[in-house]
């Protein structure tokens, strides 16, 4: 047929009508609207609460200038960090693809003349010519010619399709990916030339509708569900105390009988009554932790970095240590994403792993046969040309040293795959003979040997088929594709062969990828392998992973999945292992009912039909070598494409959710026993027993270098083998609040007794009430530094594994530097008197016990957190 393309004003209607070949891009956010999305969160809205009290009370001449803008610092810090991280992840991850976008280019006929244009300029109806390494730039039908496409962006399979043009009329179905004479954008030609007529473009092509459908919105992350529900609590525990202050300072004065004399101490009584609530309420509120997370969350990525892990949105770390069931592509993530040889075994079944293992003679034979005998070439390093199996092979000789062995000078003729022999062959002049090789389908290569060669390489007789007949049976069974390799005297490749080996192909387990899969089940997740492969090949792949291990385990296919409904599919979900023949609309599928089973859903992939399974997902992992869709729609990219990777994404995940839990243990003893030492010391009399001013100081550095030191926390293997969280499970666990309630009540009850027990009065001798509210206020403090101790680790040795975390140490030391400062040298200012060095030995020993408590607790309770 004659070819010959649209017409310049064809191209401009045609582009009017449907439209050009770009996909709809939904703008990042700008870092100016990250910013105000932040002050959306549940704890920065209390601190705003907080911050508008402390200003008014600012402006009545009741709060010093410096308080509100603490708190404003750290609502800016703790806000800006993280919506700067962000943006600049994004940021980098537009540049590229922009830059990658720019190179595709497209080979069309108009008025009958070959043009080179960009892929946005392709139009419907417009004529493409396809060759071997070009990349389709748009849904179309082929017309002319033949191609052997890789589809495994779209499908995630490494198996070639092979796409040529429709019969007349013949029907097909566009949606599946196997028919022969529809190719699609985004896959790959690797072999043949063909001419293709495009029948929709942008977003109407299966990328484009795929591309489109990750940029949906997604839900909240288990963190922010379980911070939100903090953020609740902690504001009705500070309320609630705030109006107890007031209704006790009053209640008080009444009966006490010290009354106002006029208006203006009635007022005066209110406002102090005032102030001291807003403390309470400052107190209550974990300033520190948004900025916690915050850091956690950009240092934990910088440390990943180095692990071949990138996370492209930040909240995909922390729920990734929250995952409870995790949904895993097969192709390049299990296995190793190319086809590879597996073993080779002789006519006698002996096996081989490696080629050294053969004999010379024998290997000499393989080696020819297979490299020879071979469409694709080794150059500088790459693998060119042919098909997978042949680029299988040729890897196959490289590794074993043996591609320099080949000598195609000595080739006489080449006859390429036969479809009706199903062989291929090579005729060599070897040492004044001519000898044909022959490699292809066993079946019907073994049915022309009439001998074999053994593992000596002496030709034997062949007249027993039956056992290598069962062992390419066990080898199908393994999912297993068969090569035999033969060769005859003489030019013909029909009849008296002589078998030299059968090889096994196949796309390979990663042998990391195992004891991957194997620690992340001992973490307590489920792992689903969902693949286009059929049921045979994927169960065979699942058992060898470690997917498939008892009889309870369950193995489905799309059309198995899809005559199931959501709730019989729900009920199977807790024995899923593997899903078979899936579709992009089946992974969607199962991310949806997972997440309505309230489980952490996690998905792995790297093609563009993963994409809408990886947005949906609560955290997605897309592979570094996969296509730009697929790490747009992913929350972490794994660049080494290794499962072991999305271990320690894992790892990382659970260790910055335990530091979060560390932290609040820490700041949380810290809240809970400052209010109830400012709450109850004015009902037994003392009106001020820490300043607003010590409070707030307090509270800015505990919050502040706390949040350093338990951000900087190492990650412990040990966390790997504790069970998921689940996302509706409280932040705070039962054996937090003990450990909180118990720390919290020991620091009041020291505090208070320095003021109203005559007997630790005593112990600072004879002195007035300033004194003793320094040494309160230095005892507080080192109390909850050492509590820090308790915190940062469930074991009853409050050291283990400290020497990992250098920064935490150093920050306990700049907060006892700080207290000592505090106190010697802050005079009127905070309200303090320096100490004697009695009086500092008093106050250590007695916040020193705080360590010892937890430990009696922590025997008590005997488990950990």
């Amino acid at each position: 047929m004659k070819v010959q393309g649209l017409s310049a004003s064809q191209v401009e209607e045609s582009r009017q009508k449907f439209g050009a070949n770009t996909l709809t891009q939904i703008p990042p956010e700008p870092l100016w609207k990250k910013i105000l999305e932040g002050f959306k969160d549940p704890m920065i809205m209390i601190l705003l609460v907080a911050l508008v009290v402390q200003v008014v009370l600012f402006f009545l001449g009741q709060a010093e200038w410096f308080e509100p803008v603490g708190i404003l610092v750290a609502i800016m810090i703790a806000n800006g960090v993280a919506s700067v991280s962000e943006s600049k992840q994004e940021g980098k991850a537009s540049a590229l693809k922009a830059e990658e976008e720019a190179k595709e280019m497209a080979k069309v006929l108009r008025d009958g003349k070959l043009e080179e244009i960009h892929v946005s300029e392709v139009v419907v109806g417009d004529i493409v010519y396809l060759q071997a390494g070009d990349k389709i730039p748009a849904d179309g039908e082929i017309v002319e010619g033949e191609l052997k496409v890789d589809q495994a962006a779209l499908n995630g399979e490494t198996e070639e399709a092979d796409k040529l043009p429709c019969p007349d009329g013949a029907e097909y179905d566009v949606k599946d990916l196997l028919n022969k004479y529809y190719a699609y954008r985004g896959t790959v030609v690797c072999g043949g030339e063909a001419y293709m007529e495009i029948k929709v473009v942008g977003d109407k092509t299966l990328f484009g509708e795929l591309a489109l459908e990750v940029q949906e919105e997604t839900r909240e992350t288990p963190l922010q569900v379980k911070l939100g529900k903090l953020a609740q609590q902690i504001s009705t525990f500070g309320y609630v105390g705030a109006i107890c202050i007031v209704v006790g300072i009053i209640a008080k004065t009444l009966l006490s009988g010290s009354l106002p004399g006029d208006i203006f101490e009635w007022i005066r009584l209110v406002m102090d009554a005032v102030t001291v609530a807003v403390t309470i309420i400052v107190c209550a509120v974990p300033e520190g932790l948004p900025m916690l997370t915050s850091i956690l969350l950009s240092f934990q990525s910088l440390k990943m970095a180095k692990d071949n892990v990138l996370v492209r949105k930040i909240n995909g770390l922390e729920t990734a240590g929250s995952l409870s069931i995790l949904f895993s592509d097969k192709t390049g993530t299990i296995t190793e994403g190319r086809l590879s040889v597996v073993e080779l075994a002789d006519g006698d079944l002996q096996v081989y792993e490696n080629l050294s293992d053969m004999t010379p003679a024998v290997a000499a034979d393989v080696i020819t046969g297979i490299g020879v005998n071979n469409s694709a070439v080794l150059s500088d390093g790459a693998i060119i040309g042919g098909n997978s199996t042949d680029r299988a092979l040729i890897a196959f000789l490289a590794d074993a040293g043996a591609a320099d062995k080949l000598n195609k000078d000595a080739v006489k003729a080449f006859n390429a795959f036969d479809s009706n022999k199903k062989s291929s062959s090579v005729v060599l002049q070897q040492a004044g003979q001519t000898v044909t090789y022959v490699k292809g389908a066993p079946e019907k290569i073994i049915e022309r040997c009439t001998h074999y060669l053994n593992a000596q390489g002496e030709r034997k007789e062949l007249t027993e088929r039956r056992a290598i007949n069962a062992y390419m049976d066990k080898q199908a069974g393994r999912s297993m594709r068969l090569l035999a390799v033969a060769k005859a005297d003489g030019e013909r490749d029909d009849e008296n062969l002589t078998l030299v080996c059968v090889l096994s192909i196949r796309d390979n387990v990663r042998k990391e990828a195992v004891e991957a899969i194997h620690q992340v089940q001992n973490a307590g997740i489920q792992v689903v392998m969902v693949t286009g492969d059929r049921k045979e090949t994927a169960v065979a792949i699942a058992k060898e992973a470690g997917l498939l291990q008892s009889s309870t385990d369950v193995a489905l296919t799309s059309a198995e999945m899809a005559a199931k409904t959501d709730d019989e599919l729900k009920a199977i979900l807790p024995n899923l292992r593997v899903v078979a023949r899936a579709l992009p609309t089946d992974k969607s599928r199962l991310v949806r009912v997972a997440q309505e089973l309230n489980l952490v859903v996690g998905m792995t992939g790297d093609g563009v039909n993963d994409s809408p399974a990886l947005k949906k997902a609560d955290v997605g992992f897309a592979m570094g070598s996969g296509t730009e869709v697929a790490k747009e729609a992913g929350d972490i990219t794994i660049l080494d494409d290794n499962f072991s990777s999305i271990r320690k994404a894992i790892l990382y995940g659970r260790t910055m959710f335990k530091s979060i839990r560390k932290f609040l243990i820490f700041q949380l003893t810290v809240n809970v026993a400052a209010v109830l030492t400012c709450f109850i010391g004015p009902l037994l009399g003392e009106n001020v027993v820490m300043t607003v001013i010590q409070l707030l100081l307090v509270n800015l550095a505990m919050d502040t270098l706390a949040a350093i030191a338990f951000g900087s926390e190492p990650a412990l293997e040990e966390y790997m083998l504790e069970k998921p969280i689940e996302r509706s499970a409280s932040i705070i666990s039962k054996d937090m609040l003990v450990e909180i309630i118990v720390g919290a009540l020991y620091i009041t009850f020291i505090c208070l007794a320095i003021l109203f027990v005559p007997n630790i009065r005593q112990l600072f001798g004879d002195v007035d009430v300033t004194y003793l509210k320094s040494a309160l206020f230095a005892t507080f403090m080192m109390a909850i530094t050492f509590n820090g101790f308790n915190a940062r680790t469930s074991h009853i040795n409050v050291l283990s594994g400290i020497g990992r975390n250098k920064n935490f140490i150093l920050v306990m030391l700049s907060i006892f530097v700080l207290q000592f400062v505090f106190v010697t040298f802050g005079g009127s200012v905070l309200s303090v008197e320096s100490l004697s060095p009695q009086a500092w030995l008093t106050c250590i020993v007695m916040a020193f016990l705080v360590i010892p408590i937890d430990m009696l607790r922590k025997l008590f309770m005997g488990k950990n957190r």
